[in-house]
């Protein structure tokens, strides 16, 4: 029986449009958010319904309300996202990983080595060249909130040199790699778990051990079932991802 796609309601669409801007970073921190008036008059919804999409942005954590002035966005550390697929759509659009408010800096990139468990997440012999880029997230008082460390398949170096420079790709490693080798992610999963930090992680965040870590390793594959990406991200305690999805039946 084929899935027929429902509509989203008028008010879902205009959040879901609000979102994808925050995210995206067309709306920054600090941004004014459409009114109840105006968003009436854009989306041709009542006021009421207007409401409703300001009050759930806020109830997001998405926006915050300005006594005399009105909504605007909000600087959060709390990640929201319909699902995983969302999220990456988010990704692939902006080239950012990290939440509005926040910034990041590639600390190291080289060819190393690939462990075992890099080797067999990549499907490369242990000890082959593997790509291995660092990532470390910054919130609005330079605090390190979050770290993380991409890997790649070696051979993907000469075609894909930016990889291996310690700066941002404005357009993000995946658009990048996409570009470059004709490999476009079409696949994804999360895994989550929480560890205790090591030495290395306590020193990338700053943290005084011991201290715990929500830790969550992602695999991207293409359409030949190649892994694009394989990636592992740690994030002490208090940095929250929340994912909201709707329920049929």
């Amino acid at each position: 029986m084929p899935v027929i796609e429902r509509p989203l309601p008028p008010y879902m669409q205009v959040i879901a449009h609000i979102r994808a801007q925050i995210e995206s970073g067309e709306l920054r921190p600090g941004d004014m958010i459409s009114s109840d008036r105006e968003l009436a008059k854009e989306w041709g919804i009542s006021r009421v319904t207007a409401q409703k999409v300001l009050t759930a942005l806020k109830a997001e954590g998405l926006a915050e309300s300005v006594q005399g002035v009105g909504t605007r966005v909000r600087e959060a550390t709390t990640k929201v996202h319909h699902t995983g697929r969302d999220r990456a759509a988010a990704v692939r659009r902006s080239g950012r990983i990290y939440t509005p408010g926040e910034y990041a800096r590639i600390v190291s990139a080289e060819l190393v080595p690939a462990p075992d468990e890099v080797a067999a997440a990549l499907n490369i012999e242990q000890g082959a060249p593997a790509i291995k880029r660092v990532r470390v997230t910054y919130n609005k008082d330079d605090q390190a909130v979050s770290a993380s460390t991409s890997w790649y398949d070696g051979e993907f170096a000469e075609a894909a040199p930016r990889l291996l420079e310690a700066e941002r790709i404005p357009e993000g490693s995946w658009a990048y790699l996409e570009n470059r080798t004709g490999r476009r992610a079409v696949y994804g999963s999360d895994s989550l778990d929480t560890r205790l930090a090591t030495e290395e992680d306590a020193t990338l965040l700053g943290l005084t051990l011991p201290a715990a870590l929500k830790e969550s390793i992602t695999t991207l594959k293409d359409g030949e079932n190649v892994v694009v990406e394989y990636g592992i991200s740690i994030s002490q305690s208090g940095r929250r991802s929340v994912y909201e999805y709707e329920i049929d039946g």
